[in-house]
């Protein structure tokens, strides 16, 4: 089924799955995940209370309580999952996903990821063999369940006060509408801020740089200090400089090194994906710590902060995982938590571009897209190619493939999510990065 993905259940609702898909999942996952209560919370997509009635309809079904949340960003979810000690839990959102799309979020007891190799493809495979749902003679009820207060009450303890910070904030019409106010107050400047699940200003994936112009264009007239944006679910969030320039997410991972690792002194393990700059390890190892390179996507990263008790971690698409959070990722709590780095090197002097430039010390290409078939063939070529030509200084090969050499590293990977094959490209300087990102196209520009 085309819907079922790596980290979570994704696609054109009423096209890719429908209700009746979306009650059998319902129906089979109390099985799956021994649950004996579940809490389901959702965004505000148009298609979203439709799925929550046939997916509580089919936990039900089968004897089992659901806990209704109501309106919630998904990283509330997960924090609900471990804190009130949930079997499971579904949120209901497409994330970044533009309007026609809806899905399915899974989490198990302690908040830990349900990926499609960790229980998923089992009830693909059930919906797939048409296995019989299950009728249970004592009907599972629907229990609301508050937990917004709460949630905001472990978010402030967070909080530094920002008013003499100018920030721009874009909620994309999204999830992170509803806390952020809450939380900030009404000195930052909204944009974006009402909940609209048709998204009626712009998509809500803040990776694609046309859907963060607005607030670029916001930053730049109202002279703000720093421009702010979450995804539609608010577990990803991106930043903008004083200038109005985008910020390479996975630069902030550095960036939190400050909070964690200077103001809290801690030390020991951070996570990054295998798209990362090495601008970010070179830095956080000042502060003493270690770099561990992993694959992309919730479903890995959170156990693998988890295997290596790592303090916090992040990825090139705006997903920043916290020990303290469950191992898993906020983006309004990583907006906290920069919002608190950046105060305090301003009252130092210091700009936010000032702060990435010393973080970034590299020609980057960001993440490049190639919509093509043969998608293995064209990745097991670029590899060959470089492994023939120049020395191999590190290689990993657990999500596509990274290569590192002497004076650049480059990953190919094929998207989990996404019909693509993505490229990304480092080098010590501009003509290095033409030069490499100019061949490896060349190679792949015969499987398209």
């Amino acid at each position: 089924m085309s819907a079922f993905h790596a980290y979570d259940i994704r696609g054109i609702y009423n096209i890719e799955f429908n209700k009746e898909d979306v009650y059998k999942i319902g129906n089979f996952l109390p099985g799956l995940l021994n649950a004996t209560k579940i809490l389901v919370g959702k965004d505000v997509r148009e298609s979203s209370p439709e799925v929550f009635e046939y997916l509580c309809k089919g936990i039900t079904d089968c004897g089992v309580d659901v806990y209704n949340a109501g309106l919630t960003t998904t990283p509330m979810i997960y924090w609900a999952t471990a804190k009130y000690d949930f079997d499971a839990s579904v949120m209901i959102t497409a994330s970044h996903n533009s309007k026609e799309y809806n899905g399915l979020k899974f989490s198990q007891k302690n908040a830990l990821p349900v990926g499609y190799d960790t229980g998923l493809k089992e009830i693909e495979q059930q919906i797939i063999d048409t296995e019989p749902v299950h009728i249970s003679p004592t009907m599972g009820k629907i229990i609301d369940l508050e937990i917004k207060q709460d949630y905001l009450n472990f978010q402030r303890q967070y909080l530094t006060p920002i008013s003499e910070l100018k920030i721009a904030i874009d909620c994309s019409n999204g999830m992170a509408g509803l806390l952020i106010r809450e939380l900030l107050g009404n000195s930052p400047i909204y944009i974006n801020e009402e909940l609209d699940g048709s998204f009626p200003n712009h998509e809500p994936n803040p990776l694609v740089l046309k859907n963060v112009k607005q607030l670029q264009d916001t930053v730049i007239k109202e002279k703000c200090d720093m421009g702010i944006i979450f995804d539609g679910d608010a577990d990803r969030v991106m930043f903008v400089d004083e200038k109005g320039q985008f910020i390479s997410p996975d630069l902030m991972i550095a960036l939190l090194g400050h909070y964690f690792l200077e103001e809290k002194g801690l030390k020991g393990n951070v996570l990054q994906d295998i798209r990362t700059s090495k601008s970010v390890p070179e830095y956080i190892e000042k502060f003493g710590s270690k770099v561990h390179i992993w694959k992309v996507g919730r479903a890995f990263a959170s156990l693998k902060l988890r295997e290596i008790d790592g303090i916090y971690g992040g990825e090139l698409a705006g997903h920043y995982y916290f020990r303290d959070f469950y191992y898993s990722d906020s983006g309004i709590l990583a907006c906290l938590l920069v919002l608190r780095i950046i105060k305090k090197f301003k009252e130092q002097g210091k700009k936010v571009s000032e702060l990435i430039k010393q973080i970034s010390s590299y020609a980057n290409s960001g993440e490049i897209n190639f919509r093509i078939e043969e998608k293995k063939s064209a990745i097991e070529e670029v590899k060959n190619y470089f492994t023939a030509k120049e020395e191999v200084t590190a290689f990993y090969d657990f999500d596509g493939y990274r290569l590192e050499f002497k004076d650049w590293w480059f990953n190919i990977r094929p998207s989990n999510t996404e019909p693509y094959l993505r490229l990304l490209v480092e080098a010590k300087d501009n003509d290095t990065l033409d030069e490499k990102v100019s061949k490896i196209k060349s190679i792949i520009k015969k499987y398209r």
